[in-house]
């Protein structure tokens, strides 16, 4: 199935001759400018300043940003490979990808004992997260798509399309199944402060796969959904804890309070390596904190005054009562709780 998505534009990240290139997401949609990573800690950078970005693309990075450490051989080889397990581990706390990621990293290095071998079983496995991770959004897709067939428009938050992942997405991986299809969906698409990944990200990757788009502030969702021009919200997520809570871009836990208060569905999307079964409830999960200049001081443009303090939490936590459904690669989860969850993931642990 050909992709929704252009692609005469580069992909989010790709490696080849023992380099990471990263579309930097940080320069669209003015600039398209390609990162050439060759190091541990040029990776970890681009992964802290989300030149990548969305749970499933970071994991792949770090995934091939351990290959980075390729040293001489034994020991050293071997040190330097755990060292970079742990040191792209430190690099975002919230998306639990990550981490199952560099854990499959790490199970690989534990289990190699041939030093000769070890640097070429390493990028086979990142290579094999890369494409299970193409598989699950084009099935997250196919189920989604079920769910929104019936939409012709629909709300989503942040970015958790192809820029998120390695291809589809997956909250617009349904959108990109229905457009291929020829069904006529259109899509409101929230700005996402303090960092616009929606008006940035999200409206640039569906105007590129020509699916209409319209971008709005994040406080005109309330009158949006009011005015009953919404079918459906959906969004991405970075972690599901094992109750159903989720965990996503800030602005998403009152998205999901609006869009219960106007009986508009809630969907959520997301990869089996997005669940967390070891985390009984959202109320456990990290958030991280990220800097006040992303607020105060957007691209260099002062905004606030020194003396007046910053919140800047990354994500927000939504609790499963207000979920409609979860989708994953396995099928979806409707009205989320422990029980289902822990029927749909069988026993899945990151």
């Amino acid at each position: 199935m050909p992709l929704a998505i252009d692609r005469t534009m580069p992909e989010t990240l790709s490696f080849a001759d023992n380099v990471l290139t990263l579309l930097d997401q940080t320069k669209l949609p003015s600039e398209l400018v390609l990162l050439e990573c060759k190091t541990v800690e040029a990776t970890f950078a681009a992964i802290q300043r989300l030149s990548v970005r969305g749970a499933p693309a970071i994991g792949i990075a770090a995934a091939y940003g351990v290959c980075l450490a390729r040293d001489s051989s034994g020991d050293r080889a071997r040190a330097a490979y755990d060292a970079a397990i742990d040191r792209l581990a430190e690099s975002r706390p919230t998306a639990v990808n990550l981490f199952w990621a560099l854990d499959r990293m790490r199970s690989v290095l534990q289990s190699t004992d041939d030093d000769k071998r070890l640097h070429d079983r390493l990028v086979n496995e990142a290579k094999a997260i890369h494409e299970e991770d193409r598989q699950m959004c084009k099935a997250i897709g196919r189920h989604g798509a079920k769910l929104l067939r019936s939409c012709k428009n629909v709300l989503t938050h942040c970015n958790a399309g192809g820029l998120a992942t390695s291809m589809w997405g997956t909250a617009l991986a349904p959108i990109y199944e229905l457009h291929q299809s020829g069904h006529a969906i259109h899509v409101f698409a929230d700005e996402t402060r303090p960092l616009l990944q929606g008006a940035r990200l999200t409206a640039w990757e569906l105007s590129q796969a020509g699916v209409p788009v319209t971008v709005l502030t994040d406080s005109m969702s309330g009158s949006l959904l009011r005015s009953g021009r919404v079918d459906a919200v959906i969004v991405g997520t970075d972690r599901m804890a094992a109750n159903g809570d989720i965990a996503n871009k800030i602005g998403t836990y009152s998205l999901a309070v609006l869009a219960k208060y106007h009986n508009v569905p809630f969907y959520v999307a997301g990869p089996s390596s997005t669940f967390d079964a070891k985390l009984a409830s959202g109320d456990r999960i990290p958030i991280e904190q990220r800097h006040r200049d992303e607020v105060a001081r957007p691209y260099g443009i002062p905004l606030v005054p020194d003396a007046a303090e910053v919140m800047n939490p990354a994500f927000d936590v939504t609790p499963a009562e207000l979920v409609t459904a979860i989708i994953t690669e396995r099928g979806i989860v409707e009205k989320p709780n422990a029980e289902k969850m822990a029927e749909h993931f069988g026993g899945c642990e990151t």
